[in-house]
């Protein structure tokens, strides 16, 4: 992927991590472009980064392989529109990270035919531990599906979609899913305090056992179900505290609320598809 020209449509956090994540990876800082219209954003851009940054979207995707529109959804249609001349001329692969866009929606802006991948990362993709989903329409070639791989396994691991409607599904679980998380390390965190811990040693206590039985689950062959109860004495402090959790229908609870998470990300697709 080395001679591949990368042009980012958009300079916030997302496309910060990428252009980061890219650049450790070995991609080369002239083979990246980004269009940012703040001019202090783009002198922070060249600063950090040793890239070229331009005010202008057109200038910035000339001649791009790959344009990642990472801009806020509500301005993907009119910057899709824009630049659809250009894109379809160039016959350059469009990388959507804005969450809720849908894949028919941006190739009807470009024209009806362009070859788009919608990309759902998550916000640890900032700290290049990010979970992303990928669907391909079906004007991708393998080349340019595997030019998407890359580039979103730059900050983390990726997976492909056979269907863009699980999309939904995948918002709830990783796309929202740091949210849970630090809703449950918060709980953790106010629960320790309240039994007498310091706050900064609850959060250490918290954080690192989060850390470790992440970094356990990924690194085991075991299921989070069997290794749950593996560290689950009966008759334990363990078996006291998950009883509790049960009779709480904690399982019920996170059902509910990812269903919650699937149903709005349904109803953000649709509005946004009618600009």
């Amino acid at each position: 992927m080395s001679e591949k020209i990368i042009a980012f449509v958009g300079g916030g956090n997302m496309a910060r991590s990428l252009i980061g994540g890219l650049i450790a990876d070995g991609h080369p800082h002239a083979g990246l472009r980004i269009a940012e219209p703040d001019a202090g954003r783009r002198e922070a851009l060249i600063e950090d980064f040793g890239i070229q940054a331009f005010e202008e979207n057109a200038t910035a995707i000339r001649g791009a392989d790959a344009v990642i529109l990472a801009v806020k959804p509500p301005l993907i249609a009119e910057v899709a529109r824009d630049l659809a001349g250009q894109i379809r001329e160039q016959g350059s692969l469009v990388i959507s990270v804005a969450a809720g866009v849908r894949s028919a929606d941006i190739a009807s802006w470009l024209g009806g035919d362009a070859p788009v991948v919608r990309a759902m990362p998550n916000t640890p993709a900032l700290v290049q531990t990010g979970a992303t989903a990928l669907y391909a329409n079906q004007a991708v070639t393998a080349a340019q599906h595997d030019l998407a791989e890359t580039t979103l396994r730059a900050v983390g691991m990726v997976v492909w979609l056979p269907d863009e409607e699980q999309m939904d599904a995948v918002t709830a679980v990783s796309g929202s899913g740091p949210a849970y998380f630090f809703l449950t390390m918060q709980a953790m965190q106010s629960a320790g305090e309240s039994m007498g811990l310091s706050s900064e040693t609850a959060r250490l206590l918290t954080l690192e056992t989060a850390l470790g039985a992440a970094r356990m689950a990924l690194e085991s062959s075991e299921d989070p179900a069997s290794l749950r109860r593996r560290v689950t004495s009966p008759g334990g402090t363990t078996a006291a505290a998950t009883q509790v959790l049960e009779d709480g229908d904690l399982a019920g609870l996170y059902r509910r609320a990812l269903q919650a998470a699937a149903r709005r990300a349904h109803e953000i697709g649709d509005e946004l598809g009618d600009q």
